[in-house]
C-alpha cells in the first residue's frame, strides 16, 4: 500500500503543469491534457487544502474541477464547502456552487447560490448568514448579493433584511461587517428612539481609521422634535509613552422645544481634551534625566449641563454632575524630590456665569522626600505648595504654605514598643488682589507661623493559629500647641473667623487656619486572616480625647470590614458624637456576589447639626441598590434603585432583563433617572422614563453596547 501511495504521488507531480499543485487519490487517470483523480481526492495548493471525491485537472487551461462533497481550507481561518468547485490555477479564479463559507475565528458562516472568487476577493450571490447553530439560526440575514476579501476580512452585504425567528425584522441597502478585531473605517451601529417629547431620535456612529496611530468617531442626530447636532472623539497615540483624546459636541434646539422648557441656552456646545505623557520633558526638550516626569490633562468646557445629557441617550452612563473640573498636573520626580504644578478650574453648570467661582490657577508644589540628621537620630521633610487662587469677580488671593515635620524615632523592648517624637514647623502666606472690597475694608497681606508636637507610641502583636492569624496595633498620640505669630489679615480676623458660625461668612472664605487643639488621640486596629492568608476582618476603633478649655470626648470613629465569605462583604464606618448623642456619620454597604447573586446595597446618613439655610441642609440620607440575578446561562435579571430620603426624591431607578444564547442577546429594561438641567430660572431637573430594546446579534455587534432601540415616556419638570 505504501508503494502505491508513492507511485501515486509520483505520477501526479510529473503529471501537473504547475508544480506548486499536488493531487492525490486512490485511483488516477490521464488522457493527454487531462488527469482524472477518483476516490478520497486530495488538492494541496499554496496555502489551500480542498478535498472531493473526484476531479478533473486540464493541464494545458489549468482548470481544476471538483465534484461531490468538496470542502476547501485556507490555513485555519475559513471553509468552504459545496457540491461542485473549479479551480483556474493559472488565473487564480475558483467558483464554487453551491456556496458555503465558515469563519472559523468569529463563527459566522455564509451560504449562497454560487461564490467566486479572484485572488483574494469573493463575489457571492443571493445567500443567507448568520452566527448561529445552521441548522436552526436564532437570527439570519438574507441578502441579494455580496462581497469579501480574504486579506481585509471586510464584508459587503447589498440590500440586507434581518430575520429573527423567520420574522423580518430589519431592512438596510448595505452592511459592512469586519470578520477580525482590526480597526477599519466604517459605520458603526446606530441607535434609535422615541420620546413623547423630543421625537424621532436616531443617531448614527462613523468611524474613521486611516493610520494605525490615530482614529475619528463622528456621532450626528437627529430628534425631530427637539434639534439635531453632533458628537466627535479623536482619539490619537504620538508616542510610546504618550496618548490623548479630543470630544466635542454642538446641538442645536428647535425654536419650539427651546421657548416651551424654557431653556437657558438654544444651542448647547463643549469640549474636553484628555492628555497623559509619562516622560514629557525628556521627549519634549530632548534632554535625558534619569527622575521621572509627566503629565496629564483633563481640560473640558461647556456652556450648560444640557451638552452632557445630549452625548448619549443612555442614562445609565449620564448621570450628570453638576460641577465640572478641568486639571492639568505636570510633575517631575527623583529619589529625593518631587517638583509639581497643578492647574484646576471648577464650571458650576448650575450657574449661568462662573466669574465668582474660586480656581487654583496654578498650584506649585516643591516636596523633599525623607532624610536623616545626625546619623539617623532624627528624619524629616520638607513640603511647600503656594496656590493662586483667583477668579474673575471678587476678592483673590495667593497662598504659600510651608509644612517641615521633624521626627526622632526610636523602638524598645524587642521592638514590640515604638515611640516617635515629631515637632511641625509650620507656616503661610497670603497676598491678595482684586478689586472687590469686603464689609470691613481691605484685606491685608499677612503671615502666620507656628508650631506645634506630636507624641506617639504604639505595638503591633501577632498570633497564628490553626486556622486563623489574629494581628492587633495599638495606638496613641498626643498633641500640643507651640508657639505662633500672626500678621495682617491672619491678626485682623483671627477671633472672627475661628468662630464656627462665622465659617461661611465672605470675610472667610480664605481663611483656614484651624487651631491646634491639646488632645490625646487613641486607635486600636485588629486584622484577622485565614489560613491562606486572605484577610476576613479589618476593625479599627479611634478615638480623641481633647484637653483645650473644658475637657470634651471628641467623637467616635468605629470602621469595619468583614468579609463573610469570599462573595459576600459588609463594610461599615460610623461616627458617634458624645455632645450630641447621635451619629454624625452612618455608612453601611453590603455586597454579595454568590448563587447567581450580584448585590450591592449601600446607605449613608449624615448630620451636620447645624441648622438648615436655604442653601444647605442639615441631614443626608442616601440609598443605593442594584441587584443582577443570573437565572440562568441565558436569563439574567436587574434591579437598580437610588433614592435620597432627606429631599423624599428618586435619583434614578431601573428594573429589567437581558436574554443571552451564543449568537444573539436581546434586553429589555424600564429606566427613570432625574437630570439636571438649566433653564432660565436657573437650576431645575428633568425627570425622564425610558424604554430600553437592546439586540446585540453575536458576533457582529458587541453586547452591552447602546440600546438599538429606545423608547422615552413622558417628562416631568421640577425645581432643585
Amino acid at each position: 500500500m505504501l508503494k502505491l501511495f508513492l507511485f501515486l504521488l509520483l505520477l501526479t507531480t510529473s503529471l501537473l503543469a504547475d508544480p506548486k499543485v499536488e493531487i492525490y487519490a486512490t485511483n488516477i487517470e490521464s488522457t493527454k491534457d487531462i488527469v482524472k483523480a477518483f476516490n478520497g481526492v486530495t488538492v494541496v495548493y499554496k496555502d489551500y487544502f480542498l478535498s472531493a471525491q473526484r476531479a478533473v485537472y486540464n493541464k494545458k487551461s489549468g482548470e481544476l474541477e471538483l465534484f461531490e462533497n468538496v470542502r476547501a481550507n485556507q490555513g485555519s481561518e475559513y471553509q468552504l464547502l459545496g457540491k461542485y468547485a473549479k479551480l483556474n490555477i493559472a488565473k487564480k479564479e475558483r467558483q464554487f456552487k453551491p456556496f458555503y463559507m465558515l469563519d472559523k475565528s468569529s463563527k459566522v458562516w455564509m451560504s449562497a447560490d454560487e461564490g467566486c472568487a479572484s485572488g483574494k476577493d469573493f463575489s457571492i450571490t443571493s445567500g443567507v448568514m448568520s452566527g448561529c447553530d445552521p441548522n436552526d439560526p436564532l437570527w439570519k440575514m438574507h441578502f441579494s448579493s455580496s462581497s469579501y476579501n480574504s486579506d481585509t476580512k471586510w464584508l459587503h452585504i447589498f440590500n440586507a433584511r434581518i430575520f429573527i425567528y423567520d420574522i423580518p425584522v430589519f431592512y438596510t441597502p448595505y452592511f459592512g461587517y469586519s470578520l477580525d478585531t482590526q480597526r477599519r473605517s466604517g459605520l458603526l451601529s446606530p441607535s434609535m428612539g422615541i420620546s413623547e417629547m423630543e421625537g424621532f431620535y436616531y443617531e448614527q456612529p462613523i468611524y474613521i481609521a486611516e493610520q494605525n496611530w490615530w482614529d475619528l468617531e463622528l456621532r450626528p442626530q437627529v430628534r425631530t422634535n427637539r434639534g439635531s447636532g453632533g458628537y466627535s472623539v479623536f482619539r490619537f497615540v504620538d508616542s510610546k509613552v504618550s496618548k490623548g483624546e479630543f470630544t466635542a459636541g454642538y446641538f442645536a434646539e428647535k425654536d419650539d422645544y427651546f421657548v416651551e422648557q424654557k431653556l437657558a441656552h438654544d444651542t448647547h456646545y463643549g469640549f474636553n481634551f484628555l492628555y497623559s505623557n509619562e516622560d514629557v520633558i525628556n521627549q519634549w526638550l530632548g534632554t535625558n534625566f534619569k527622575g521621572q516626569s509627566g503629565l496629564y490633562m483633563d481640560v473640558n468646557d461647556m456652556n450648560d449641563v444640557d451638552y452632557i445629557n445630549l452625548s448619549t441617550n443612555d442614562t445609565v452612563d449620564n448621570l450628570t454632575s453638576k460641577q465640572v473640573l478641568s486639571r492639568v498636573n505636570l510633575f517631575y520626580n527623583t529619589q529625593d524630590n518631587y517638583i509639581a504644578a497643578y492647574f484646576k478650574y471648577y464650571q458650576d453648570l448650575a450657574k449661568v456665569s462662573n466669574k465668582d467661582t474660586l480656581q487654583k490657577l496654578p498650584t506649585f508644589q516643591y516636596h523633599h522626600y525623607l532624610d536623616t540628621l545626625f546619623g539617623d537620630h532624627l528624619i524629616y521633610n520638607v513640603d511647600m505648595q503656594s496656590n493662586n487662587i483667583y477668579r474673575e469677580r471678587g476678592k483673590n488671593v495667593t497662598q504659600t504654605n510651608l509644612n517641615i515635620p521633624i521626627t526622632l524615632q526610636e523602638n524598645f523592648f524587642d521592638e514590640y514598643l515604638n515611640i516617635s517624637y515629631q515637632a511641625y514647623l509650620y507656616a503661610q502666606y497670603s497676598k491678595f488682589g482684586g478689586t472687590e472690597k469686603v464689609s470691613s475694608g481691605e484685606y491685608d497681606s499677612g503671615y502666620f507661623t507656628r508650631n506645634y508636637h506630636i507624641l506617639s507610641a504604639s505595638s503591633q502583636v501577632a498570633r497564628a493559629y490553626n486556622s486563623f492569624t489574629h494581628v492587633m496595633v495599638f495606638g496613641s498620640k498626643y498633641t500640643t500647641g507651640g508657639s505662633e505669630i500672626r500678621d495682617g489679615f491672619y491678626k485682623d480676623y483671627k477671633n472672627f473667623c475661628s468662630n464656627p458660625a462665622n465659617k461661611n461668612s465672605k470675610q472667610c472664605e480664605f481663611y483656614n487656619i484651624v487651631d491646634v487643639e491639646e488632645q490625646l488621640q487613641l486607635d486600636f486596629t485588629q486584622y484577622i486572616y485565614d489560613a491562606k492568608g486572605s484577610e476576613v476582618i479589618y476593625h479599627r476603633v479611634a478615638q480623641s480625647i481633647s484637653y483645650d478649655k473644658d475637657q470634651s470626648v471628641g467623637e467616635l470613629e468605629n470602621e469595619l470590614d468583614y468579609h463573610i465569605s469570599k462573595n459576600i462583604n459588609f463594610y461599615n464606618n460610623f461616627f458617634y458624637n458624645f455632645d450630641e448623642s447621635s451619629f454624625s456619620k452612618m455608612y453601611n454597604e453590603l455586597s454579595v456576589a454568590e448563587h447567581g447573586i450580584t448585590l450591592s446595597l449601600s446607605h449613608l446618613f449624615r448630620d451636620t447639626f447645624l441648622k438648615a439655610t436655604p442653601n444647605t441642609t442639615q441631614f443626608t440620607s442616601y440609598l443605593t441598590s442594584s441587584v443582577t440575578y443570573d437565572y440562568n446561562k441565558h436569563y439574567s435579571y436587574n434591579i437598580r434603585y437610588n433614592y435620597d430620603y432627606e429631599n423624599s426624591l428618586k435619583k434614578s431607578a431601573e428594573i429589567g432583563f437581558l436574554y443571552k444564547k451564543r449568537c444573539w442577546d436581546f434586553g429589555l429594561r424600564y429606566l427613570e433617572n432625574n437630570r439636571p438641567i438649566l433653564n432660565e430660572n436657573g437650576s431645575g431637573s428633568i425627570y425622564d422614563r425610558y424604554i430600553y430594546f437592546t439586540i446585540n446579534l453575536t458576533p457582529m455587534m458587541k453586547s452591552g453596547g447602546s440600546p438599538l432601540f429606545e423608547y422615552k415616556l413622558p417628562k416631568t419638570m421640577k425645581g432643585l
